[in-house]
Formats: C-alpha cells, structure tokens, sequence
C-alpha cells in the first residue's frame, strides 16, 4: 500500500487531523514527503510532529530544525514554534531572550499565540524586562482576535486594576468569553465571579468543565483556592481537583 498522498490532501486541516488519530504514520510519511518538496505549511507540521512523536520517533533538536525552516518561509505559527522551543529547551538550550525575539517577529504579523507568549514573557519578566503596559496590550489585541487564554488574562488585569482602570464589569465580560471559547483557567475564573454573585450552580458547573481539561499545576493551584470556599458545594470541588491531580501524577 503506498503512503503517498497528493499536497491537497497533505494541507487539507480536517483530513489530516483525522489521518493523524487514525493512522499517525501514514500522516507522518505524507508530511514528511511534502515538507521534503518545499511545502512550507508541511514543513511546520513535521517540526510538530517531531516535537510531539506523533506517527514518527521524536527528534526536538530535528523539530527545531524544521520550525527554522519554515518560519524563514513566513510560516508565523513556525516562528512562534522556534520561540515555544527556545524558551521551554526542547531541542536547545533554553534562553527565554531568544524566545521573546521570535514572539516578537510573529506577534507584529498578527499572530495571536505569538503576542500571548510575548506578553507572558513581558508580565514575568522572564528573557525581558517586565513591561505591564506592553503585556496587557498584546493580551488584548490577542483577546480581540479570539484568544481565549489572553480573554481570561484580560479580565484578570482588568479585574486587578493593574496599570489601567480597575474594571469589574469588563473583567467579567471577558471572564465570561474566555470560558465559552474553553479555556479551562478562564472557566475557573468565570466560576469564581458567578459564585460571588450567589450563582453557585452554574460556578460549580463550570468548575467541572474546567477540572476536565486542566493541567497537573492548575489542578494543584486550583485545589488550594476551593479548599479556602465558604460554600460547601464549592469546597467539595476541591476534593475533586485533588483526586484528579493525583490521579494525573
């Protein structure tokens, strides 16, 4: 059986995703063939799938290689990719300075991730110096695009009155967005504001979506807050979250 696929089918999103849970190596070949030919969005899908060892054996140092190549053809999610291994060290020492130049590069071309890592990097002064002002302006503009780990780190600035007006309604708003567009610490946050406003029953719902999909150090975090919970129901969520962290180790 040949594992060759025309670059249409390569490049189409559906398709591949569907490839890639059904027969990840047939993919990975299919990938790697196009990436071969120049195909600069194929090139950023091999360094992915390097990155992850998904349908073939991971290689970071191979995966960086293959960002670089295509982020030097315009591929902005490539070079957000080559920011992503410099500051975590996957492929390369890690240096958070040089993370911050490619965030750079691809959030001033309008890449929403990209202006999130930035902004990471600017809030915590990690490869940059600290720069508030600048964080929460990339955090909106990304919010404004439909980010929605930037729409909760909005409101969390909005809600805090840090450097700009404090604004409850507005952090609120975005709290809100974030949670429906699924980010699980913007549905923590929502629930948080809808428990304060008595609605502990949706907060408890959105809790649940939130513990399904949270990380091991939100779960961690996360389960400290609600043991602290005034309402028994909320403070029972705390139990959960442990469990789950626990479970996840």
């Amino acid at each position: 059986m040949s594992f060759q696929l025309r670059r249409e089918e390569v490049l189409d999103a559906a398709g591949l995703a569907a490839m890639l849970e059904e027969s990840p190596a047939r993919a990975a070949q299919a990938i790697l063939l196009a990436a071969g030919e120049g195909e600069v969005e194929a090139q950023a899908l091999l360094g992915q799938i390097l990155l992850d060892g998904q349908g073939i054996a991971q290689d970071q140092p191979l995966a960086l290689r293959w960002f670089a190549i295509a982020a030097g053809g315009g591929h902005l999610m490539a070079r957000n990719m080559l920011g992503r291994c410099h500051e975590h060290g996957w492929g390369c020492a890690a240096d958070a300075s040089v993370a911050a130049q490619h965030y750079r590069i691809a959030a001033e071309s309008g890449l929403d991730w990209a202006m999130y890592n930035l902004a990471n990097l600017l809030a915590t002064g990690r490869g940059v110096t600290v720069d508030h002002q600048h964080a929460l302006a990339l955090y909106r503009r990304a919010a404004e695009l439909g980010h929605a780990k930037s729409m909760n780190l909005l409101g969390r600035y909005l809600e805090e009155g840090q450097v700009c007006p404090a604004d409850p309604l507005a952090a609120r708003e975005w709290y809100q967005r974030s949670a429906e567009a699924g980010d699980f610490r913007g549905q923590f946050s929502y629930a948080a504001v809808l428990a304060a406003e008595g609605r502990v029953d949706e907060a408890v719902d959105w809790l649940e979506k939130a513990l399904s999909a949270g990380n091991l150090n939100f779960l961690r975090v996360a389960s400290q807050t609600l043991a602290s919970a005034t309402d028994p129901r909320i403070q029972a969520m705390a139990d959960q979250y442990s469990q789950r962290y626990a479970q996840s180790l």
